[in-house]
């Protein structure tokens, strides 16, 4: 259930939040709240992946 309910986020999320990595966004120069957009992306993938 647990792996369902992220896969589905992590569908949502791919067409609801930018794509960072399609914009070359240097890490070292991005805001608090692209920061924290990387890290819910990452979250979410890691555990649709378990």
């Amino acid at each position: 259930m647990k792996k369902y309910f992220f896969k589905a986020i992590a569908k949502i999320n791919k067409l609801l939040l930018p794509s960072f990595t399609k914009r070359n966004l240097d890490i070292s120069n991005a805001s608090k709240i692209q920061l924290a957009i990387i890290g819910w992306r990452a979250f979410i993938t890691i555990n649709s992946l378990d």
